[in-house]
């Protein structure tokens, strides 16, 4: 019997972990889709709830139409996990965190969900202490961690954003719905619905400025895979002209040898893989893939397939073959 009791016990609280974990993943949550996610019954729902209140975790439930429950910042950490020395600590050092190249998506990540549960007389400190820390060699531009935090909580509550941002030469007030922050080798990324140019943008955060959460909410629309459209549009979107090629090497081969930034590599294949990159001058992208070292053919567009027969044949006159390509069999 007291085998059974354990057995028990050790089962709700492993739920009552899980449901923690959901309240931290999304801004409200209804009592039915808790319920199904844990596959228990509202009753149980409600006493977790409650397990969790006495832990000290601020859960807070709606009534009617758009109710639900939601974790809330709290009076007081919740025990068992940070005094508030070591919550300083942890998120200062996220704040700076997320700044770094190989970590910064994660310690974003990370601070968004402290950031949820954070009391609210610690986070004046918390921002005083990170400004004046700084870093260097990290490869990517300064962002300000404030405009980083708005944006990622933004993000998660589906609240549309706006902030200034540089086009042409001026700086116009744009109005967003936010979507998700990617971190490339060298910067952050903001992929949101632009309200004012109906259509999906991708917005470096370094140059954003007056970043400020709206308190216009709204509901999620279908949206592109954010990594793949935000690499899409650093490699090819912004600027004049793109090229696609076929190389013949194994796509993880030629990854390797292309920065994330400059190129969008495409498997075909075990022993193939399709380069989509672009440039204001075609015939830079035409060099970088020729010394990637591999055999390679050109998709697109068709005038830089004839560029390649003008460039070969200026590269044979200059190893003085006055013009004739030499015969590579022999």
């Amino acid at each position: 019997m007291d085998g059974v009791a354990d057995g028990d016990e050790r089962g709700t609280t492993e739920r009552v972990l899980t449901l923690l974990g959901l309240l931290q993943q999304r801004r409200v949550w209804s009592g039915p889709e808790l319920a199904d996610r844990l596959q228990v019954t509202s009753r149980t729902i409600r006493r977790d709830v409650e397990r969790l209140r006495t832990l000290g975790y601020p859960v807070y439930a709606g009534q009617g139409v758009g109710g639900g429950y939601r974790l809330g910042p709290g009076q007081d950490l919740p025990p068992l996990l940070l005094d508030d020395e070591e919550a300083i600590a942890t998120a200062v050092s996220l704040l700076v965190g997320a700044g770094g190249a190989s970590t910064g998506d994660a310690a974003l990540r990370a601070l968004t969900k402290i950031d949820r549960v954070l009391p609210t007389r610690l986070r004046r400190e918390i921002r005083t202490l990170a400004g004046s820390v700084e870093s260097f060699g990290t490869g990517r531009p300064p962002v300000d961690p404030e405009a980083l935090m708005t944006l990622a909580r933004s993000c998660r509550d589906e609240v549309e954003v706006g902030f200034g941002y540089p086009s042409a030469d001026r700086i116009q007030r744009r109005r967003v719905e936010p979507y998700r922050l990617v971190a490339s080798d060298r910067r952050w990324y903001l992929l949101a619905y632009d309200l004012d140019r109906d259509d999906w943008r991708t917005f470096r955060v370094d140059r954003m400025s007056e970043v400020a959460a709206r308190t216009w909410r709204f509901r999620p629309r279908p949206a592109p895979d954010a990594a793949t459209y935000v690499q899409e549009g650093v490699a090819s979107r912004v600027y004049p002209n793109s090229a696609r090629f076929v190389v013949h090497a194994p796509a993880e081969t030629v990854r390797a040898q292309i920065p994330p930034a400059a190129a969008v590599v495409r498997r075909r294949g075990s022993d193939h893989c399709e380069v989509l990159s672009g440039a204001a001058d075609l015939d830079r992208v035409l060099a970088h893939v020729l010394l990637l070292g591999h055999e390679f053919e050109v998709l697109e567009p068709p005038e830089l397939a004839a560029r390649c027969h003008t460039l070969a044949q200026r590269l044979a006159r200059a190893g003085g073959t006055s013009g004739q390509l030499p015969d590579t069999d022999s």
